[in-house]
């Protein structure tokens, strides 16, 4: 398995497990089995209401001698409602609690948007926090002191665009090491690939296969689905590989961590091989050619100052 190295000698699988949209309950064998098939990146966030379930799992694996946790690479990530100062760590030590950790590998701030406390999800205008009354880098400056206690081995963030990272990196003591976006055929995102290779920051894929199964609210009619182009098919056929297989090669060869999500012993399995999937040039830049620069997770959900504009710092197509 290839892997991302960080400057203190880490190692990050560069194919790990999502864990979005399961819960509790169903999560635990799904956790344990893909550690049984060879996985050993686990993607977690504390919005995602199942690190219990994952951290059950992980006791078990570590307490049947199955894996160690120093070959594990866990992530997990800050909701939007823990952004002040004073909530970061306490955040932190509840996803630790939950996944019963004594630190993490990787916490990410997991969107540039800000909620009140007392909210989960926000209902309405007046859920937010401004830019203005918590900015980033109050937030940021509370990860960086979180990492200083010992708690995290590596900081980044998710969701932040080319222009939020210039910022950050502008402003932080500890630069972020990993931006985790939304990356497949058909949102590739050259320019965000290009700055973070530049300044050393690694980017992970999260809906590397498209994330047919997404809430409703990030549905849109028409949307198109990278499993379903007739290039990704005519290249599996070609290796006698999955569309998926390919989907995942395409995104590892080109540098990138994938995190593909599903609950299924023989899809974890295919997803895992797709890390010893070769694509010729050819190919590569065949499925180049599919950037439509479509999001299908576009944030859209948020309100308040955090707006489409401001999320990605672009106008939306069409």
């Amino acid at each position: 398995m290839r892997t991302f190295s960080f400057d203190n000698g880490d190692q990050m699988p560069i194919l790990g497990l999502g864990t979005w949209k399961t819960d509790n309950q169903a999560i635990k064998p799904v956790i344990k089995q893909a550690i049984s098939i060879g996985y050993r990146h686990i993607d977690c966030a504390a919005v995602y209401g199942n690190e219990v379930g994952i951290g059950e799992a992980l006791t078990e694996a570590f307490d049947a001698k199955e894996v160690t946790r120093e070959q594990l690479w866990v992530t997990s990530k800050l909701w939007n409602n823990a952004h002040k100062a004073d909530d970061v760590l306490p955040a932190l030590k509840k996803t630790l609690h939950s996944l019963q950790l004594d630190y993490l590998d990787l916490y990410l701030i997991h969107w540039p948007v800000a909620v009140k406390p007392e909210v989960g999800f926000p209902q309405s205008d007046d859920d937010y926090l401004s830019l203005e009354e918590l900015p980033i880098i109050e937030t940021w400056q509370a990860m960086e002191a979180c990492f200083e206690t010992g708690l995290i081995r590596h900081i980044g963030v998710s969701n932040f665009s080319v222009k939020k990272l210039k910022k950050l990196l502008a402003q932080s003591r500890i630069n972020p090491e990993v931006n985790q976006v939304e990356l497949h055929p058909l949102l590739q995102q050259p320019e965000m690939k290009k700055y973070c290779d530049s300044v050393g920051i690694n980017l992970t894929a999260y809906a590397p296969l498209g994330s047919g199964d997404r809430p409703a609210f990030f549905q849109e009619e028409g949307s198109p689905n990278p499993l379903e182009q007739p290039v990704i098919h005519e290249i599996a056929a070609a290796h006698d590989a999955t569309p998926a297989q390919v989907l995942l090669a395409w995104g590892i060869q080109r540098g990138t961590a994938v995190i593909p999500k599903t609950v299924k012993a023989q899809r974890m399995e295919e997803n895992l091989a797709a890390s010893g999937l070769e694509l010729s040039d050819q190919e590569m830049m065949q499925i180049q050619s599919l950037d439509q620069h479509c999001r299908l997770l576009n944030g859209k959900v948020w309100g308040g100052p955090y707006t489409y504009e401001y999320l990605w710092d672009e106008k939306e197509l069409g």
